[in-house]
């Protein structure tokens, strides 16, 4: 009689995810790339222009560790993709997108937010939250929300070694839910915790815009641990 087969674990195969970047211009992008190539991920970053994405990949890493392509190239590239866009194009962009990212795990870390001269404040979604939202435009996708609550400046910052924080996971799929917290936790210093199903994502985006006032108020970049666990 054969002997089962062992199959790895999600810390086996986070190790060997190819990450796409969507979006990954921006510093929220960029970091998250920067981060994952450091622990050894090879990354794409997406963007609408592929000389524009290139560029962003020479600022945070080198071939072929880190490189830069059209968003649908990066897509169809990478294994696991993150969303990282700005809000206002995340619906059609990911609905551009649905073919290519089929049968794919989407990390989705964007915040609705808007800003006035109160402060940051989270914007209405009518599917609940971006990453309910994704979600919808992407049916036959595994949506998970993870990475909301990483200061871009930490993830961008050469002197900063480990981020010493918490990531929260949330989506309806276990297997995929595992996943990108062991991905998360191959950042230095970062935890990802599982924080419940896709639809308590809203309230998870919206503590984004608390964490704006913590730190204009304390000049900090703080993000979250959770106790006891």
């Amino acid at each position: 009689m054969a002997a089962a087969e062992t199959l790895p674990s999600p810390d086996e195969r986070a190790a060997d995810l190819v990450i796409g970047v969507l979006g990954g211009t921006g510093d929220q992008g960029r970091g998250l790339a920067r981060r994952l190539a450091m622990a050894g991920n090879r990354v794409i970053i997406g963007s609408r222009d592929p000389g524009r994405a290139a560029t962003a990949a020479a600022t945070v890493g080198s071939p072929p560790q880190v490189t830069g392509a059209a968003n649908e190239d990066a897509a169809r590239a990478a294994d696991v993709v993150i969303a990282a866009m700005p809000w206002d194009g995340h619906a059609s962009l990911l609905g551009q997108l649905a073919g290519p990212l089929a049968g794919k795990i989407l990390i989705d870390c964007v915040n609705p937010m808007g800003f006035d001269k109160q402060g940051a404040y989270p914007l209405p979604v009518p599917e609940g939250s971006a990453a309910q939202q994704a979600a919808a435009v992407l049916p036959d996708s595994r949506v998970v929300g993870a990475f909301h609550h990483v200061s871009a400046t930490l993830l961008l910052d050469p002197q900063v070694s480990e981020l010493a924080q918490d990531v929260l996971v949330l989506g309806d799929d276990r297997e995929a839910t595992d996943l990108v917290q062991a991905l998360a936790s191959r950042i230095a210093g970062v935890r990802g915790v599982y924080a419940g199903r896709l639809r308590n994502c809203g309230q998870v985006e919206a503590l984004t815009a608390n964490l704006v006032s913590v730190n204009r108020r304390y000049k900090a970049h703080a993000g979250l641990r959770i106790t006891d666990i």
